[in-house]
């Protein structure tokens, strides 16, 4: 049979096949037949579909040349009256850049310090996230009938007098999103029948008609459709509005799934009141917050700040593994680009950092969508090996937590709805592969590092029969980490999720970025969750914290400290503090949101990287890279109610080229160093002033039972104590022979990260395979790995496309590299082992590079299963991504001999262009890794 001509989602069991009707009516608790329904197909898409496949040059010198004097393939996001701006400097023409200061400071980057309006450390409490609460996917469910609103002229700080500058009244914003269900309803291609609401607006300020603007942003045409549509039907859903600055309505109260009812969230728990316990009006919800970074400081206006929703606190999205979900975005920011105080682009794409989804829900760079458009992400939330490892779904491990009476729809051996039973539905996939602690944010071509910056950003749990967020369930798969107990699953009274990331305002007071260094920008003000210096209450037992590195440029190294009183600690405080500080020590659990096979003790047991020094890791994280995520377990349960604790930042910058070094605790506790500006207030001296205290903790008392697991039992045998059990083992053993001999007949790729051929506007490259080192094109594939299978039946049918890459970065920069779709693991670094935090982990971000804890080269395994498309590699210092450091790669069908073309996007519609393959895109370079 021909390939093209397979069926996919095809279930051909004794039980027979399963179709569309079938899936869609397991999503609402029931199941049927119907042999007239669609299948899902896997199909290049026909000549006549927008989207078909163009061929590869034989010799793809010339394609490659004309690349380089193309125009942009972002282009059309940056249409303006009469024409478009010249380039993407362009669109921060109103940048407030400060140039005074060009030569006096690098805090923030050529920019002044940040005022404080007179705000002081550790005198807000910390916001805690604030979830979307998915619904129920429900196509009987009628829908409510308010368009998306357009744009009004309207008042500062929230709208503006121009229509074309403003934004929608955020009343009415708030009455779209809390109206039920969705409308119009998601499906498999995406929806061009309907017109973008705001083009009346659009083409007033064009000054031009538009033609049949689609109200969806996704490309047209079969090769953006939603892979597996059927198979993967989604589940659940939720609505969310990318939107500049506007108070908090309390729309999303009702969905927080502890209802500000139960555990800590709930009456006389810790985080009742989200903002001040001395301010009833906030218990129970976030009805009224500002948009403030410190109650001293102004409100952040709708043209400074855009956050999902337009509103904090941050938000997170709490899914789990087996149930499809869908995200409606809608887009709400100006219609004028260069209405942006000075940065950030209205167009937006939003990529899933790393979920195993398929590239039409990957946020592509060169996938955005316009102000009035929606854009529907579907994400399977299936484990990695769906189709090849554990397909009959046998396996607990791999598993949907769930309550008593909840159902799931299983395309196992057996396919149907199953029902919950003992906390649990069985999946499909390599249980090996489960994923807890993920974020999405925007991913616009050269604009990604200004739009996350600004506020496109939200962290992300998976929950999971391995992690279920219920500590208590003892069921021999949980592994019953810091959470809490009311809810089945999902328990957040002791699972906290931080974004920490520096930023910077001017002198009004408005969130400021200079997009114009493309080393990297450093700010100066370091942020948790979105807040200044803030203090959180903590009971006296285990926590979790999911760490994220939320900024642009700027690494970190976060410490954890104990105040003691008196003299008695570890490291004096300042002279005449009257205390002294002792060393928290701590165990990571968790890498990039890959739960790791060991718990790595930071106690100052081990020597973790090998350096001949254990003590220097005893409550000291490693070098943390922009978008890498630690996860670690703390026991407060020995400190007494009162004691004050500080995650301390370490890691001193000069410029946002390079980490520079990490600063000695004593220097920083004692204040021997100490950022302080100077006798004119214009610069910071002395210092870098992210480098200390970011979040206070403060003990209270616990009454409860702890019942969450002990991390020293997994600590790995070097340790020498603990049981050594394992969490989540890898699926490669770096001591097997067999899996040696298996990296060694894999493909093998080479990328170097560097400045080779770079422009003063593009001046950051990659070189793929030893070949041309390029500046950024999302119509040039630099590697083309292809799909060893497409789906399967039940029983195994192998481990998917495996390879070897290798990236390298010289000069000393610094470069956290990232590559979409899957995770890897990390087989040497600089040619030596691993350090023991990446030795038992998956991963997705790279560090590579001069600096601390990081090497100039490092060597990884990745697999590719399930879906095909377009993804990318990039830095994430995102001004280095930006200014042109991303590489697009594609996942193609086995044998496939064609590429995929390019998504152009404009306000009349998606157009497409062809792509072209550097010469290496699909054979890799040919060497042998060195570990070999």
């Amino acid at each position: 049979m021909n390939r093209y001509n397979r069926k996919r989602g095809q279930v051909l069991r004794s039980t027979g096949k399963f179709t569309l009707s079938a899936v869609c009516l397991a999503a609402l608790g029931s199941i049927a037949l119907n042999a007239n329904a669609a299948l899902d197909v896997i199909a290049e898409p026909p000549a006549t579909d927008p989207s078909h496949f163009v061929d590869q040059p034989a010799d793809p010198s010339q394609a490659l040349i004309d690349l380089l004097n193309a125009p942009e393939a972002n282009e059309g996001s940056f249409e303006i009256p009469g024409g478009f701006v010249a380039d993407k400097r362009t669109v921060d023409i109103n940048n407030v850049f400060q140039r005074d200061a060009l030569m006096s400071t690098n805090y923030p980057t050529n920019g002044l310090p940040s005022p404080l309006f007179g705000a002081k450390p550790f005198t807000q409490q910390m916001l805690m996230f604030e979830e979307f609460g998915p619904e129920k996917l429900d196509p009987a469910a009628p829908a409510g009938t308010l368009p998306f609103p357009r744009p009004k002229s309207g008042a500062e700080p929230f709208q503006s007098a121009g229509v074309a500058q403003s934004a929608p009244d955020t009343t009415e914003m708030d009455a779209f999103l809390s109206q039920a269900g969705i409308s119009p309803f998601p499906q498999r291609e995406s929806n061009t029948s309907l017109q973008n609401p705001w083009k009346p607006d659009v083409e007033l300020f064009l000054g031009r008609f538009l033609t049949d603007p689609p109200a969806e942003g996704r490309p047209p045409g079969e090769g953006w459709s939603h892979q597996r549509w059927n198979e993967f039907y989604p589940q659940a859903f939720f609505k969310t509005v990318q939107a500049g600055s506007r108070p908090n309505g309390g729309i999303r109260d009702s969905h927080q799934r502890h209802q500000y009812k139960f555990g800590e969230f709930g009456p006389g728990g810790l985080y009742y009141n989200t903002v001040d316990p001395k301010n009833p009006a906030f218990n129970g919800t976030t009805k009224g917050i500002p948009i403030k970074i410190h109650p001293n400081m102004p409100t952040q206006d709708h043209k400074h700040l855009w956050t999902f929703d337009g509103t904090l606190p941050p938000k997170l999205l709490m899914a789990r593994y087996g149930q499809p979900i869908l995200m409606r975005h809608y887009n709400a920011l100006p219609i004028d680009p260069q209405a942006n105080g000075g940065m950030g682009l209205h167009t937006i794409t939003t990529h899933e950092h790393n979920g195993h989804s398929p590239a039409e829900s990957d946020g592509f760079a060169n996938a955005f969508f316009f102000p009035g458009q929606f854009y529907d992400y579907r994400w399977p939330l299936q484990l990695a090996g769906y189709d090849s490892i554990n397909t009959t779904a046998s396996d607990p491990r791999a598993s949907f937590p769930c309550a008593a009476g909840e159902t799931l729809f299983v395309n196992d051996a057996n396919p149907g709805v199953k029902t919950c039973q003992n906390g649990r539905i069985n999946i499909r996939g390599d249980w090996r592969e489960t994923m807890s602690t993920h974020w999405f944010h925007d991913h616009m071509l050269d604009f990604t590092a200004q739009n996350v910056y600004k506020g496109n950003a939200v962290m992300m749990n998976y929950y999971s029969g391995l992690d279920r967020g219920n500590e208590t369930v003892n069921d021999g798969v949980n592994m019953r980490f810091p959470s809490g107990s009311a809810l089945a699953w999902g328990n957040r009274d002791y699972d906290v999720n931080l974004v920490i990331g520096d930023k910077a305002w001017d002198r009004t007071g408005q969130l400021w970025f200079n997009p114009f260094n493309t080393d990297g920008f450093i700010a100066d003000q370091l942020l948790v969750n979105w807040q200044y210096k803030p203090t959180l209450d903590v009971r006296a037992r285990k926590y979790r914290f999911r760490i994220l590195n939320g900024s642009v440029s700027r690494y970190l190294s976060l410490a954890l400290v104990a105040e003691v009183q008196g003299a008695t600690g570890e490291f004096k405080g300042p002279a005449g503090s009257g205390v002294s500080y002792n060393r928290v020590p701590f165990h990571l659990i968790a890498n990039d949101g890959n739960i790791m096979e060991h718990a790595v003790p930071f106690d100052g047991s081990m020597d973790l990287d090998g350096n001949g020094n254990a003590n220097e890791h005893k409550g000291w994280l490693p070098a943390q890279g922009i978008a890498e995520r630690f996860d670690i377990i703390v026991d407060f349960s020995k400190f007494a109610p009162g004691t004050k604790l500080y995650f301390v930042n370490t890691m001193h910058h000069d410029t946002g080229l390079l980490a520079k070094v990490k600063i000695p605790l004593a220097d920083i506790l004692s204040e021997k160093y100490k950022a302080v500006l100077d006798t004119k207030g214009t610069s910071w001296i002395n210092g870098d002033p992210t480098v200390g205290k970011a979040l206070q903790l403060t003990v209270q008392k616990y009454t409860g039972v702890d019942q969450s697991m002990n991390p020293g039992d997994f600590e790995p045998v070097a340790s020498g104590k603990g049981l050594h059990k394992k969490m989540i083992p890898l699926w490669l053993d770096r001591s097997n022979p067999a899996d040696i001999a298996s990296l060694a007949n894999a493909r093998h790729r080479s990328f170097d990260f560097g400045r080779a051929s770079g422009t003063d506007l593009n001046p950051w490259t990659v070189r793929a395979d030893g070949g041309i080192a390029y500046a950024a094109d999302p119509r040039r594939i630099s590697a083309a790995p292809q799909l060893a299978a497409e789906s399967g039946d039940a029983g195994f049918s192998g481990d998917g496309t495996l390879e070897v890459w290798r990236i390298s970065s010289g000069g000393g920069w610094n470069h956290p590299v990232h590559i979409h779709f899957e995770e890897g693991i990390v087989l040497s670094r600089g040619g030596n082992p691993p350090p023991e935090w990446e030795k038992w982990t998956r991963k997705d971000v790279y560090r590579i590079g001069g600096g601390p804890d990081t090497s100039g080269t490092l060597e990884l395994a990745i697999h590719f299963r399930e879906f095909h498309g377009t993804y990318v590699e990039h830095c994430h210092n995102t001004q280095h991504e930006d200014n042109a450091m991303l590489v697009r790669w594609d996942i193609e069908h086995p044998g496939q001999f064609q590429v995929m073309p390019t998504p152009l996007p404009t306000w009349d519609g998606v157009e497409y262009a062809p792509s072209v393959g550097v010469p290496t895109f699909r054979t890799g370079d040919g060497t042998f890794s060195s570990t070999r």
